[in-house]
């Protein structure tokens, strides 16, 4: 299928006059999940990241560290496999013209990786689509969230904009990322696989007055709401007009989801800023409502999550495969009529699938878990109202000291970031450094960031705060970052813990807390290499976890729980 798919589109080349094809993992509204998949239906990649350059004789598939070993796998027979890094200016080939759709590109995107040795031709039409286009529709339209569970009106968020808008004299705001609109006027949709987003646009004015770009069918809730009016709405067809009929000023725009269809026709008649959009700072920063829910959903995440580990330990002589593990777990979370969906694709791997990354079982080549293997699972959810992702590495008889030295390290490391001193580690680089710590003591890595940022029942991973080695944004209270260091042996293990943790102010000191309530696997620490400290957090950890969790669980999961104390 890959290989006629890649026929027709060569097929194309020439009739376009182009040298070669460019396909992102992203849609047009720069999901990271989404329904329109382009990257896999050309390479059979599944990953969350990722470029394909179609050439006449040659295919390369860019992926970074995480994905490697899966790129390999997925779609080594059809592509050259190269790390992200190797896009930049693309001096893999020089003096080609490369097509690309423009509503799906930035033009940051672009001067980055193909300008200094390439040429770029846009065309009008995907490409992708012409060969597939049997994606799945969704006419299912936005929803408003209430004052209760956002802790916020979105007239109070719409005046905040604006006023910053005033600060740096800029005349609009044009919000081309659905997560950035979700938080502005407390909305949600249906339009994402693992996201509650709704697909549109939107352009705010430093009056506070704003136009929302979406088919009208998507609005009638919030018509019907008052929340917006018939002239509010313009149908994306009009862009054009609408960048026209206004009065011409200055713009800010995100330059990481301002498509260059969509900058082209703005700059014909307006200037764009160099500045951010703020929305992303604003969001980023959970007000105590926010948490309050954030804090709900865990013990909801965290109930379903203690029942499948003690579930999983205790039927190790069955045979259950990484499908089985995987459906168990979101059989479990369905039981709560506050959980909507998966907020990714589970990683559910056994032995050497745990030690590629993002790892997705499938039906044809499910791996059944033997006792010996250690198992990682990695999944999340989205429920009214929050979102969860939590890893957890599983054993099943007794292991070698060498796994349990190695998985004692990742907790350490773990450990490390969860009681960082924020008056001294105050950006996510610096913390960074402390999860890897006693893994690089031994000569050991992991490659790919300590911790991302993550929204409230929106995204799973929502900037633009992070753990890891270049993130330098300030860390502020209310902030929401995951905490995952791990390690991974080709072909033979993967080790990954990762809690979603909070910044709160204690005693007027910043400090993380965790949110994720499931029990680290005892069974895989060598206890001698943990300090006094570190045991103690252990202990606190999870005797947390089963004052919050005992009453939702029966005798035997409760015993079994209060074993980790």
């Amino acid at each position: 299928m890959i290989k006629k798919r890649l026929f027709f589109l060569k097929k194309k080349l020439n009739l376009l006059g182009i040298d070669g094809y460019v396909i992102p993992k992203n849609d047009e509204f720069f999901s990271e999940y989404s329904r329109k998949d382009r990257l896999k239906i050309i390479s059979n990649f599944s990953g969350s990241a990722g470029y394909a350059i179609v050439l006449k004789k040659k295919n390369y598939l860019f992926v970074d560290g995480r994905y490697t070993i899966q790129a390999k796998i997925e779609s080594g027979n059809n592509f050259i496999i190269k790390k992200i890094e190797e896009i930049i200016n693309c001096k893999l080939f020089k003096n080609l013209t490369l097509g690309i759709d423009p509503k799906i590109f930035t033009n940051k995107e672009i001067k980055n990786f193909f300008l200094k040795n390439n040429k770029i031709k846009e065309i009008n039409f995907n490409l992708i689509d012409q060969i597939f286009n049997k994606y799945p529709k969704h006419t299912k339209p936005f929803y408003s969230l209430n004052d209760e569970i956002t802790g916020e009106n979105y007239k109070n968020k719409i005046k905040k904009v604006s006023k910053m808008l005033l600060k740096v004299k800029a005349d609009y705001l044009f919000v081309s990322a659905p997560e950035n609109i979700a938080w502005l006027l407390n909305i949600r949709g249906y339009d994402n696989p693992n996201s509650p987003l709704p697909h549109c646009r939107l352009l705010l004015k430093k009056d506070k007055n704003f136009s929302i770009l979406c088919e009208k069918s998507k609005v009638k809730n919030l018509i019907k709401e008052k929340k917006v009016t018939d002239k509010q709405i313009i149908n994306p067809d009009n862009i054009n007009n609408l960048f026209n009929k206004i009065r011409k000023g200055k713009f800010i725009v995100d330059d990481k989801t301002c498509s260059i269809f969509y900058n082209n026709s703005l700059i014909k008649k307006h200037k764009i800023l160099n500045k951010d959009d703020p929305i992303y700072f604003l969001k980023s920063i959970k007000n105590k409502k926010e948490i309050a829910n954030m804090i709900k959903v865990h013990i909801y995440d965290g109930v379903a999550l203690t029942k499948f580990l003690y579930w999983i330990k205790k039927s190790n002589k069955k045979k259950i495969t990484e499908i089985d593990a995987q459906n168990k777990l979101e059989k479990l979370r369905k039981k709560n009529k506050k959980y909507l969906f998966p907020s990714f694709n589970t990683i559910a791997g056994t032995a050497g699938n745990g030690a590629i990354i993002h790892y997705r079982a499938k039906k044809e080549h499910t791996k059944k878990i033997n006792k010996k293997d250690i198992f990682l699972c990695d999944s999340g959810g989205q429920y009214k109202y929050g979102t969860t992702d939590v890893t957890r590495t599983i054993c099943f008889s007794k292991q070698p000291s060498s796994i349990k030295n190695i998985f004692t390290k990742v907790l350490k490391g773990h450990i490390a970031v969860v009681t960082s001193d924020l008056k001294t580690h105050y950006n996510g680089k610096l913390i960074d450094k402390r999860a890897r710590k006693y893994l690089n003591e031994s000569g050991l890595n992991f490659r790919h960031g300590t911790g991302h940022g993550v929204g409230f029942f929106s995204n799973v991973h929502e900037g633009p705060q992070a753990i890891s080695k270049l993130n330098t944004i300030k860390l502020q209270e209310g902030m929401i970052l995951s905490n995952e260091p791990g390690y991974y042996r080709k072909g033979k293990f993967g080790i990954r813990i990762e809690n979603l943790i909070y910044i709160k102010k204690i005693n007027n000191n910043l400090s993380f807390v965790n949110l994720t309530l499931a029990p680290i696997d005892k069974d895989l620490i060598n206890y001698s290499l943990l300090d006094k400290q570190e045991k103690n957090y252990l202990f606190n950890y999870h005797l947390n976890i089963y004052v919050n969790l005992f009453k939702y669980l029966d005798k035997k999961e409760r015993k079994w729980l209060a074993s980790f104390i």
